[in-house]
């Protein structure tokens, strides 16, 4: 005897798979990344108690948790910037580069026979002129920001090792900056307390401001945001020379920690800048994303390389690791805009 199925019965199993993605969708929105942190900490502590030799692990520690922190500052500083310019859906690949040109012209300025009271202004002026000069050409002239950023990228890189002269330049006497890098205030090392300034900062540009509101309005809809008056191009140039500007302060934090620069500085920071920011939840689509997701997810990104360093896992796996989080950021950036209505 043949069995018939009612075609509301059919339905139910889609209706609750639909239900249970819009739940997840809102857990996210609300959420973030923050359950994913939480999970890979006590995971990475466990996996280092499992694989020592004693059953014992420093992985909580506060050495290490200060490790930790001083790792994330400049890469969170980065990943600031990266926040500003991936709201407008634009991409910003010269951050690691133009880290290195400010290093290395920041070290070169704090020399005894130079200038040594103006390093620390000459680390930002050189990343602001860096980030403007992006900002320009994707403004003004109308540029693709990804074929820019991968252009500079690449001048820049060059343009760091000239002015290093291939060498390193190394700077034992930084009293001007010298705190930046290797100084505590209330327990913290400055690197953590600057890397907290410049979220502060963030938020309130982004969150109680008219111009982050036009920030968001441009990655929103470019169109639509000029057709209500917003300075679309205004826009845009300020957030590649805040990526600038970061990028700059980044040299200093770390020219300062090492007493030293040259040209190799900041290589493939780019990518755990752009990692954190969508991992945090910003959309590369532009219109959609906070700073406090990119605190989140420079901490992941953080977590991740102190874990397997400890682990002993090599760098050569490390990178593949990276490079398998950002795919995965990716598609939880396109899943999201499918089950929140984004587009």
């Amino acid at each position: 005897m043949a069995t018939t199925t009612s075609p509301g019965s059919a339905k139910e199993p889609a209706s609750a798979s639909a239900g249970a993605s819009k739940m997840i969708a809102t857990l996210y929105r609300r959420l973030g990344m923050l359950p994913v942190l939480i999970v890979l900490y006590f995971a990475f502590y466990g996996l280092t108690i499992y694989f020592s030799a004693d059953g014992t692990s420093n992985f909580m520690s506060i050495d290490n948790t200060m490790n930790i922190l001083r790792q994330v500052s400049i890469n969170l500083v980065l990943a600031a910037g990266m926040t500003f310019v991936i709201l407008t859906g634009g991409i910003d690949l010269s951050v690691g580069s133009m880290l290195a040109v400010s290093a290395v012209l920041g070290m070169i300025v704090s020399l005894p026979e130079n200038a040594p009271a103006l390093a620390l202004p000459a680390f930002l002026l050189v990343g602001l002129v860096m980030g403007l000069m992006n900002g320009a050409m994707v403004a003004y002239l109308n540029l693709n920001p990804f074929v820019v950023t991968l252009g500079t990228m690449t001048a820049l890189r060059g343009a760091a090792f000239l002015f290093a002269g291939g060498t390193t330049i190394l700077n034992r006497d930084i009293a001007s900056f010298e705190w930046i890098g290797n100084s505590d205030f209330l327990g913290l090392p400055w690197l953590v307390w600057i890397a907290a300034g410049v979220v502060v900062l963030s938020w309130f540009i982004l969150r109680k401001t008219i111009l982050g509101l036009h920030i968001y309005a441009v990655g929103g809809n470019r169109q639509a945001a000029r057709l209500t008056g917003i300075k679309v191009s205004f826009v845009l140039l300020f957030v590649y020379a805040m990526g600038g500007l970061f990028s700059g302060l980044g040299g200093a934090m770390s020219a300062s920690r090492l007493y030293g620069a040259n040209g190799n500085w900041g290589t493939g920071y780019e990518l755990d800048a752009i990692a954190a920011v969508v991992l945090g939840g910003t959309s590369l689509n532009g219109g959609v994303g906070s700073i406090w997701g990119t605190v989140v997810g420079a901490l992941i990104i953080g977590l991740m390389n102190n874990g397997l360093t400890i682990l002993g896992v090599s760098s050569f796996w490390q990178y593949v690791a990276k490079g398998v989080v950002i795919v995965l950021a990716v598609l939880l950036d396109k899943w999201r805009q499918e089950h929140s209505g984004t587009t």
